[in-house]
């Protein structure tokens, strides 16, 4: 009887405690439950409002497009149409003469704004954008020595262009990083995003961290190549880019040589810089990079020594092919022989 009493009183005890546990499993679950749909609810919202800035970004570029095009439509009632731009690259005297929808001059010695034609007007930039995806790589520490490959997912599927780096190259992420400055290379750009610690999400908020600390108050990026219009930003942001990029000597290097030649196993591949200017001796350009889409126009931006003096040139939505080439020789002339002679007397006078 004794045993049947304390069989009974254990049996009670067991079901005490099994309800015990399960009230706290089902609260631990409950609580669970409740902190996973906060963090989506939080994370809905954190997207939502992520979208709700992009298509701001994007509606005020292109309602910059459209005042642009009002301007161009004007010029053509007023002078008619202009003349296409030869390969011979004539330049005027005359900042009136630029064929880009927006222009940015400074002078890095005086921290002085030289020039500006809707320097604030947010546009897509291309692969300008290029030269965050260096700084944020070259900012990050990561090991330049590493071997990166090239997968299906660096595959442009914004506007389809060809590459000539294949599914499965295996580079240096200091290779990648050198043909994507001075060549453009859209997967090479591609794949240095990806293998950022946290993969392309976490590089995208990477760049549009980096822009906001420098600054760059109508900058927004949504991937790392260029080939899409969402990355845009404005000639005066973009000179503020220059200024953080050109601290670090391989983008300084990478960004202006002439060529380089990369070997991806099976065969050697030659690229060439896409700025013909940086093998122009009447120039001396210490940093640069070039784009194109059709959204952007022609697109340059660049640091180079005038007159000894370091001046960064910004150009967005050149029309032709040789417009943004032909506006940096008219800036260039301009400045030498009106700017920066009353800087130089200005200067002279101050001493005195």
């Amino acid at each position: 009887m004794a045993s049947l009493i304390g069989n009974d009183v254990y049996a009670k005890a067991n079901e005490t405690t099994s309800a015990k546990k399960k009230k706290v499993l089902k609260k631990t679950v409950a609580a669970k439950r409740a902190g996973s749909k906060k963090q989506t609810i939080k994370n809905r919202r954190a997207s939502t409002r992520q979208a709700t800035r992009t298509k701001r970004i994007v509606k005020r570029a292109a309602h910059s497009r459209k005042l642009i095009a009002a301007k161009r439509a004007s010029y053509a009632k007023q002078g008619g149409r202009r003349k296409a731009i030869s390969p011979a690259i004539h330049f005027g005297t005359d900042p009136s003469d630029l064929r880009s929808d927006a222009a940015y001059i400074y002078d890095v010695q005086n921290s002085q704004s030289l020039y500006s034609k809707d320097a604030d007007e947010a546009l897509p930039i291309a692969s300008l954008t290029k030269l965050m995806t260096a700084l944020i790589v070259l900012e990050g520490r990561q090991d330049m020595n590493e071997v990166l490959e090239v997968t299906r997912d660096d595959i442009d599927t914004i506007k389809h262009t060809s590459s000539r780096l294949p599914i499965g190259a295996k580079l240096s992420r200091s290779d990648m990083l050198h043909i994507a400055l001075m060549s453009s290379e859209n997967r090479a750009a591609s794949a240095l995003g990806r293998h950022y610690p946290g993969g392309l999400p976490a590089f995208v908020n990477a760049m549009n961290g980096m822009a906001k600390l420098l600054g760059m108050e109508s900058t927004h990026f949504v991937e790392p190549t260029g080939l899409s219009p969402q990355n845009v930003a404005s000639a005066r942001d973009l000179s503020k880019l220059v200024i953080a990029a050109q601290a670090h000597p391989l983008i300084r290097q990478y960004s202006t040589h002439r060529n380089h030649v990369v070997n991806i196993g099976n065969r050697v591949l030659q690229y060439r810089n896409t700025n013909r200017m940086v093998s122009y001796s009447t120039w001396d350009i210490t940093l640069q990079k070039t784009g194109y889409i059709a959204e952007a126009g022609r697109c340059l931006i660049m640091q180079a020594d005038i007159q000894g003096r370091p001046i960064i040139m910004v150009f967005l939505g050149s029309e032709g092919k040789f417009s943004r080439t032909a506006d940096a020789s008219t800036m260039r002339h301009w400045l030498e022989k009106t700017r920066l002679p009353q800087l130089a007397d200005a200067t002279v006078a101050t001493q005195s």
